[in-house]
Protein backbone atom coordinates (compact mmCIF):
# COMPACT_ATOMS: atom_id res chain seq x y z
CA UNK A 1 0.00 0.00 0.00
CA UNK A 2 1.39 3.59 -0.72
CA UNK A 3 -0.41 6.35 -0.19
CA UNK A 4 0.64 10.00 -1.37
CA UNK A 5 0.26 13.68 -0.26
CA UNK A 6 2.06 16.89 -2.24
CA UNK A 7 3.16 20.55 -1.31
CA UNK A 8 3.88 23.54 -3.60
CA UNK A 9 5.40 26.62 -1.62
CA UNK A 10 6.29 29.59 -3.39
CA UNK A 11 8.10 33.01 -2.01
CA UNK A 12 10.23 32.64 1.18
CA UNK A 13 9.87 31.51 4.75
CA UNK A 14 8.08 34.06 6.36
CA UNK A 15 5.99 35.83 3.38
CA UNK A 16 5.97 32.88 1.46
CA UNK A 17 2.67 30.78 0.62
CA UNK A 18 2.40 27.07 0.03
CA UNK A 19 -0.51 24.23 -0.40
CA UNK A 20 -0.59 20.49 1.15
CA UNK A 21 -3.18 18.24 -1.18
CA UNK A 22 -3.64 14.63 -0.66
CA UNK A 23 -4.49 11.52 -2.41
CA UNK A 24 -7.59 11.35 -1.46
CA UNK A 25 -8.79 14.62 -2.17
CA UNK A 26 -9.38 15.31 2.03
CA UNK A 27 -6.92 18.11 1.41
CA UNK A 28 -7.05 19.68 -1.39
CA UNK A 29 -4.68 22.73 -2.02
CA UNK A 30 -5.16 23.93 1.86
CA UNK A 31 -3.13 26.65 2.95
CA UNK A 32 -0.43 26.51 4.83
CA UNK A 33 2.29 29.18 5.53
CA UNK A 34 4.47 30.97 8.11
CA UNK A 35 1.22 32.36 10.29
CA UNK A 36 -0.39 28.70 10.28
CA UNK A 37 2.75 27.28 11.88
CA UNK A 38 4.05 29.23 13.91
CA UNK A 39 1.37 31.92 14.78
CA UNK A 40 -2.17 31.42 14.46
CA UNK A 41 -3.04 32.01 10.86
CA UNK A 42 -6.04 30.03 9.02
CA UNK A 43 -4.65 26.92 7.54
CA UNK A 44 -2.84 23.66 8.33
CA UNK A 45 0.70 23.18 9.58
CA UNK A 46 2.67 20.11 9.24
CA UNK A 47 2.40 19.42 13.09
CA UNK A 48 -0.81 19.66 12.87
CA UNK A 49 -1.05 16.98 10.28
CA UNK A 50 1.17 14.79 12.20
CA UNK A 51 -1.15 15.18 15.13
CA UNK A 52 -4.06 13.61 13.36
CA UNK A 53 -2.10 10.95 11.20
CA UNK A 54 -0.33 9.80 15.11
CA UNK A 55 -4.11 10.38 16.92
CA UNK A 56 -6.46 8.60 14.29
CA UNK A 57 -3.51 5.58 14.02
CA UNK A 58 -3.06 5.26 17.87
CA UNK A 59 -7.10 4.92 18.11
CA UNK A 60 -7.20 2.47 15.03
CA UNK A 61 -4.08 0.43 16.63
CA UNK A 62 -5.96 0.53 20.06
CA UNK A 63 -9.01 -0.92 18.76
CA UNK A 64 -7.25 -3.95 17.23
CA UNK A 65 -5.75 -4.53 20.54
CA UNK A 66 -8.96 -4.07 22.35
CA UNK A 67 -10.77 -7.02 19.86
CA UNK A 68 -7.51 -9.28 20.64
CA UNK A 69 -8.53 -9.12 24.69
CA UNK A 70 -11.84 -9.51 23.98
CA UNK A 71 -12.69 -6.22 23.94
CA UNK A 72 -15.25 -3.76 22.30
CA UNK A 73 -15.09 -0.02 22.86
CA UNK A 74 -18.24 1.84 22.70
CA UNK A 75 -16.24 5.12 22.39
CA UNK A 76 -12.07 5.62 22.01
CA UNK A 77 -11.66 9.78 21.81
CA UNK A 78 -7.65 10.36 21.32
CA UNK A 79 -5.89 13.98 20.91
CA UNK A 80 -2.07 14.23 20.08
CA UNK A 81 -0.82 17.38 21.28
CA UNK A 82 2.58 17.34 18.81
CA UNK A 83 5.54 19.72 20.63
CA UNK A 84 7.67 21.75 18.51
CA UNK A 85 10.62 23.50 20.00
CA UNK A 86 13.53 25.32 19.00
CA UNK A 87 16.70 23.00 18.72
CA UNK A 88 19.84 24.37 17.65
CA UNK A 89 19.54 26.84 14.63
CA UNK A 90 16.12 25.14 13.67
CA UNK A 91 13.17 23.10 14.74
CA UNK A 92 12.45 19.16 16.31
CA UNK A 93 9.47 18.18 17.20
CA UNK A 94 10.72 16.81 20.67
CA UNK A 95 7.33 15.17 22.07
CA UNK A 96 4.13 13.83 21.00
CA UNK A 97 1.30 13.42 23.93
CA UNK A 98 -1.19 11.06 23.27
CA UNK A 99 -4.49 11.82 25.34
CA UNK A 100 -6.89 9.05 25.58
CA UNK A 101 -11.26 8.77 26.77
CA UNK A 102 -12.33 5.51 26.49
CA UNK A 103 -15.85 3.53 26.69
CA UNK A 104 -15.26 0.61 27.04
CA UNK A 105 -18.57 -1.70 28.99
CA UNK A 106 -16.78 -4.45 31.25
CA UNK A 107 -13.05 -3.51 30.53
CA UNK A 108 -10.92 -4.94 32.62
CA UNK A 109 -8.04 -1.99 33.53
CA UNK A 110 -5.31 -4.63 33.30
CA UNK A 111 -6.43 -5.93 30.09
CA UNK A 112 -6.76 -2.25 28.81
CA UNK A 113 -3.45 -0.89 30.47
CA UNK A 114 -1.87 -3.41 28.08
CA UNK A 115 -3.85 -2.67 24.94
CA UNK A 116 -2.82 0.92 24.74
CA UNK A 117 0.29 0.63 25.87
CA UNK A 118 1.20 -2.29 22.71
CA UNK A 119 -0.96 0.37 20.58
CA UNK A 120 1.50 3.16 21.60
CA UNK A 121 3.92 1.58 20.56
CA UNK A 122 3.06 -0.54 17.75
CA UNK A 123 0.87 2.48 15.36
CA UNK A 124 2.59 2.65 11.93
CA UNK A 125 2.90 6.63 13.11
CA UNK A 126 4.58 5.82 16.23
CA UNK A 127 7.11 3.52 14.81
CA UNK A 128 7.87 6.36 11.71
CA UNK A 129 8.82 9.25 14.41
CA UNK A 130 11.86 7.38 14.84
CA UNK A 131 11.88 5.78 10.93
CA UNK A 132 15.34 6.14 8.69
CA UNK A 133 14.15 9.17 6.26
CA UNK A 134 15.11 9.05 2.73
CA UNK A 135 15.21 11.34 -0.36
CA UNK A 136 14.87 11.47 -4.16
CA UNK A 137 15.53 15.42 -4.68
CA UNK A 138 14.89 16.52 -8.48
CA UNK A 139 15.54 20.02 -9.51
CA UNK A 140 13.05 20.82 -12.41
CA UNK A 141 13.89 23.37 -15.15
Amino acid sequence: MKRTASAVWSGGLKDGKGSISTQSGVLKDTQYGFSTRFENGPGTNPEELIAAAHAGCFTMALSAQLGEAGMVAESLKTTATVILDKAGDGFAITAVHLDLAAKIPGANQQAFDAATAKAKAGCPVSKVLNAQITLDARLET
